[in-house]
């Protein structure tokens, strides 16, 4: 018994050996087998789907190519406008892939249009005219190719937040050989899936456009889902598009065991191929978990040796246990001279060392375990200082014990030295700024005071004029004979317009200043009429020196506005000047002829609403004038900061009108007036609606 049972013992274990052997053979051929009948359903399933998105291809085609014969039928049926829309509208209710189709001329005028009666306009939101460099080019090489010629694709958004992808085909209309117009219709991609490809085709598959870097452009029915799907791409090549169609098979892959019999033989071939594993598993573990281990060092290494920021570990006695090389390239020393060092560590400046000591005892001795971060100075082997950022947070080995402290060490030297700069580039940007805001007040002060200044200087004259007349007994009344008393109440009327003049120039000093310091302006309820009667006097004194004629247009429906009296009569002002200042201008440039009579110089100051009823919420100024008006070039510098076209201005008067009318909520603009000149309008709130709107605005700034 003794002596046989080994050599039992080997033969049996060479016979399942052998038996093994070929049970691993048949799991092969068995796995093979299955793995062979998966391909070929797999390419079955592949080959149908190719073809059916070849189909699906020519079906476009086709459909595509029955539209053109529809568009060229329709243009040689009718020739007229009027008798084309009918036939064009019943062809938009048959053909459901287009969306609008257009009529136009050789130069691509619009002579008209229809929609589709499907949905709303799709170019409601982006208007029409925003593609027509693209129609251009799209009928450019439409008439290169005498051909119907297509647009690329593009995105359309909608009113109801989405948005569709269409093309453009631009279609020449020849009659006789010369091109009269176009026809232009547009298509939606997911209508052409829908509508052009066939139904059987599409049953059960996803089918949609992509361009060539595989971005969807429209999609008709399910897209598929998984890891694993049947796809098939074909290529559409329009005159000038290019589109690719993808198919999607939406079921899947097939199933992984064809019928019943295959998938028991691979249920007992995985259960015979799970015995081999577990005894091959044993042999291998060895070896992987020593490759893992060697890997695990060898990335740790390469970790350490890559890092930028300092690593630095002790144990609970303080000593260094682990440095990697960051640090030691930070603190200019090696890791033989940092290793087993304890407190005071080389690193630590001499003056600091004590502090640091105790610090670290206190952290030593602490029962806690806190993670923190803390700015600290370290010193290079030179004796160079630097400041460091240390994280520290506790060493905790596999078994949960706490070993020591592991410490993350960032050398921000130079960020401190940025910071200290950009901290010095913010105070000289301060200052700069605030020599700005002194030069804008002054500027705004020195233009806004030279009116009621030279208002003061024109009635003073006028009130020294006659006091020397009177004082030479020249001064005359109406008759021509000499006055026998002065004119007291001439010169009350002067001094009392002085003293209006001179308490202006105090109000725009005050509202100048507010505007400069941003401050609450003081606002009033002020009916529209009382700001021309207040500026009147001035209008009509500049009026008459240079001969013009000033009408005023006054709705006294106007509602009273509220706004900073006197910065709007400064706009008023300044606007009746720039119109009266512009109609002298004309006549300096135009010839002189004997012959001619000089046209009527006439300024209309006109207040109306803003709108047509008398119900509107805003007041209309508009100063009018008959000059030469604004040409192109002027225009596009027209409200800029110190630009003119006067010898004499300083280019600032526009834009701090702008300025002020915005900060009351309305708007300044211009037009060109008929038959010349130009109108500079403004509106302002009317006071009812401006007091509503404060509490609702001081509410939104609390929340």
């Amino acid at each position: 018994m003794t002596l046989t049972f080994p050599r039992f013992t080997n033969w049996a274990s060479r016979r399942v050996s052998l038996w093994l052997l070929l049970l691993a053979l048949v799991v092969v051929l068995l796995g093979l087998l299955v793995w062979l009948a998966g391909r070929y359903e797999s390419s079955m399933v592949q080959s149908r789907l190719e073809q059916n998105a070849s189909e699906a291809v020519t079906d476009i085609r086709s459909g595509l190519n029955r539209n053109i014969q529809a568009f060229q039928a329709l243009h040689a049926r009718e020739r007229s406008i009027d008798t084309w829309y009918f036939p064009a509208g019943q062809l938009l209710n048959d053909k459901r892939e287009l969306l609008r189709l257009e009529w136009r001329n050789e130069a691509l005028g619009m002579l008209g249009f229809v929609e589709t009666p499907f949905r709303m306009s799709v170019f409601q939101r982006l208007d029409r005219d925003s593609r027509l460099g693209d129609l251009s080019l799209t009928c450019t090489a439409a008439r290169r190719l005498s051909e119907a010629a297509y647009s690329p694709s593009y995105f359309l958004p909608q009113s109801d937040g989405l948005g569709m992808e269409v093309t453009d085909m631009c279609l020449p209309i020849m009659e006789a050989g010369r091109l009269t117009g176009y026809t232009v219709a547009t298509y939606s991609l997911q209508n052409i899936l829908s509508e052009l490809v066939g139904k059987p085709l599409s049953r059960g598959l996803g089918v949609s456009f992509t361009e060539a870097d595989g971005t969807r452009l429209a999609l008709h029915g399910t897209p598929a889902r998984g890891s694993r799907v049947f796809m098939a791409q074909q290529l559409l090549d329009l005159p000038g598009a290019t589109l690719v169609v993808r198919m999607e098979n939406r079921l899947g892959t097939p199933a992984l065991f064809p019928n019943i019999l295959t998938a028991l033989v691979t249920a007992m071939s995985l259960a015979l191929l799970v015995v081999l594993l577990l005894l091959g598993r044993d042999m291998r573990r060895r070896l992987q978990v020593e490759h893992d281990l060697g890997e695990a060092l060898a990335f740790r290494k390469a970790m350490e040796n890559s890092l930028l920021t300092g690593l630095r570990a002790r144990d609970l006695q303080g000593r260094i246990t682990y440095v990697n090389p960051a640090f030691c390239q930070m603190v200019g020393l090696d890791a033989q001279e940092l290793l087993n060092q304890s407190m005071p560590s080389s690193y630590w400046p001499p003056e600091l060392a004590g502090i640091y000591q105790r610090r670290q005892e206190m952290r030593l001795a602490g029962n806690h375990l806190p993670r923190a971060s803390h700015e600290s100075v370290f010193m290079r082997r030179d004796g160079t200082r630097f400041a460091v950022l240390i994280m520290e947070a506790p060493l905790i080995n596999a078994v949960g014990k706490h070993t020591g402290w592991v410490s993350a060490i960032l050398d921000v030297s130079e960020q401190r030295r940025t910071e200290e700069l950009s901290r010095a580039s913010q105070d000289r940007l301060q200052a700069s700024a605030r020599l700005a805001m002194v030069g804008e007040m002054a500027s705004l002060l020195s233009h806004e005071l030279n009116q009621p200044l030279a208002a003061i200087s024109s009635y003073a004259t006028g009130s020294l004029n006659l006091l020397q007349e009177q004082a030479e007994g020249t001064l005359l009344d109406g008759q021509g004979r000499p006055a026998p008393e002065p004119l007291l109440d001439d010169l009350q009327l002067a001094m009392r317009c002085i003293a209006e003049q001179a308490e202006r120039a105090g109000k725009v000093i005050k509202s100048v200043h507010d505007f400069v310091r941003r401050s609450e302006r003081v606002r009033e309820a002020v009916k529209p009429r009382m700001l021309l009667d207040a500026i009147m006097p001035l209008v009509t004194l500049q009026a008459r020196k240079l001969g013009v004629r000033v009408v005023l247009e006054v709705d006294e429906s106007c509602p009273p506005v509220l706004c900073d009296r006197t910065m709007v009569e400064q706009v008023l002002l300044n606007l009746a000047r720039n119109g009266m200042q512009a109609m002298q201008g004309g006549e300096e440039k135009a010839p002189a002829l004997a012959t001619s009579v000089p046209p009527e110089k006439v300024l209309i100051l006109r207040i109306r609403p803003a709108a047509s009823n008398a119900q509107s919420q805003w007041v209309e100024f508009a100063v009018v004038d008959c000059g030469e008006g604004i040409s192109d070039e002027v225009a596009r510098q027209l409200f800029t900061p110190f630009f003119t076209t006067k010898p004499e201005g300083m280019g600032l008067g526009l834009s701090l009108c702008r300025t002020v009318i915005e900060q009351h909520g309305g708007f300044l603009g211009y037009e060109s007036a008929h038959p010349q000149g130009t109108i500079f309008s403004f509106t302002l709130a009317v006071a009812v609606r401006a007091r509503a709107e404060v509490p609702a605005q001081s509410a939104l700034e609390e929340s």
